[in-house]
């Protein structure tokens, strides 16, 4: 073994017997008051000093007393039997490291505070009962409900008060002050002659009857809308191709459109030579649709022509080859048609 002095353990005097017995009581007491004790206080096993024990005694007399009279300038949620508690258990800890007589000079100070804020923890709670309606005490749980209806009754309010704000700045919009001035005459647009000669053209080469109306379509970029009768499509596309001052030599695409009461083909023309652009609608029945083909003037309507046969049945007479182009050839019925309504309807 070796000679090297091992160091010396250090060996917590035990307490005597007299001092078991002061602490058994007191601390185990103060042990199930506060529920749990800091290591050194646990470890010290130092009985209450004869101050701490009189500020425990006394915080407990001012808890009691009247709440009128609990008034302090330091509140606290703290129950003056925990505060107190504590104080003992600092005091017992202090004791455990060696400093007695520090204990007994700290301790009145700490309990002093702990009392009057447990005090004034009194004063607020006789207050906030006497607030509450009578018959109903007072709770943390009760009170959580309340602040939750409170807080939605107000979104309820903020959300009215806006809808309201929101319906009144409609109306005035919506309302014309009595002293505004009359709005002034909505500018023509800047298609409308071209829009006026086409008419006139129409009219003197096709018929009067041609023309079933005639508008500007603003959001289309200004553009012409003529809407042809379908019994002078023929002869009316011919005057779109071969006038002078029309020359619409190109067709840019056409669809057909299932307005529920009727049927229609739109047809967009382009001159490639004045660099105008039309829009031609030519209207026909639902139960016998049929509409002069085109093909024979702008080629590029052939297939147009089938797949508006094909999804919408409207009949192109004069069309070389007006077969399905889509659909089987014994499929039955049109896609694309309002009323559709297919065999399977898995399919």
């Amino acid at each position: 073994m070796s000679d090297e002095k091992k160091p010396e353990e250090k060996v917590a005097p035990s307490p005597t017997a007299d001092s078991k017995k002061v602490n058994e009581s007191p601390l185990e007491e103060a042990i199930a008051e506060v529920g749990e004790l800091t290591p050194e206080a646990r470890a010290s096993k130092t009985p209450l000093s004869a101050d701490v024990q009189a500020a425990v005694d006394r915080a407990a007399e001012i808890q009691a007393a009247d709440p009128a009279a609990q008034t302090t300038s330091e509140p606290s949620d703290v129950p003056a039997a925990e505060l107190a508690e504590r104080a003992a258990s600092s005091g017992d800890a202090s004791a455990a490291k060696g400093s007695d007589a520090g204990v007994s000079a700290s301790a009145p100070a700490a309990s002093d505070a702990a009392a009057e804020r447990a005090a004034a923890r009194a004063a607020r709670l006789a207050a906030r009962a006497a607030a509450e309606p009578a018959g109903e005490p007072a709770s943390a749980g009760a009170e959580a409900p309340a602040s939750a209806d409170a807080g939605d009754e107000e979104k309820a309010a903020k959300a009215q008060a806006a809808a309201e704000a929101r319906a009144a700045r409609a109306s005035a919009r919506g309302a014309k002050p009595e002293s505004a001035e009359p709005e002034a005459p909505k500018e023509p647009s800047p298609n409308q002659p071209l829009l006026d000669r086409l008419v006139s053209i129409l009219k003197a080469d096709v018929g009067e009857d041609a023309v079933v109306d005639a508008f500007i379509n603003e959001r289309d970029a200004h553009r012409p809308y003529v809407v042809i009768h379908s019994s002078r499509w023929e002869q009316a596309a011919l005057t779109f191709r071969d006038h002078e001052e029309l020359r619409c030599d190109y067709l840019r695409n056409l669809s057909g459109v299932d307005q529920e009461t009727h049927l229609e083909v739109a047809y967009h023309l382009l001159s490639l030579t004045h660099k105008n652009e039309y829009c031609v609608k030519v209207k026909t029945d639902r139960e016998l649709p049929s509409i002069p083909s085109v093909t024979p003037v702008w080629a590029t309507a052939n297939w147009n022509e089938r797949e508006v046969y094909d999804l919408l049945g409207i009949d192109f007479p004069g069309h070389p080859n007006l077969v399905r182009i889509m659909m089987p050839d014994d499929w039955v019925g049109h896609p694309l048609r309002k009323d559709y309504e297919p065999l399977d309807p898995e399919v």
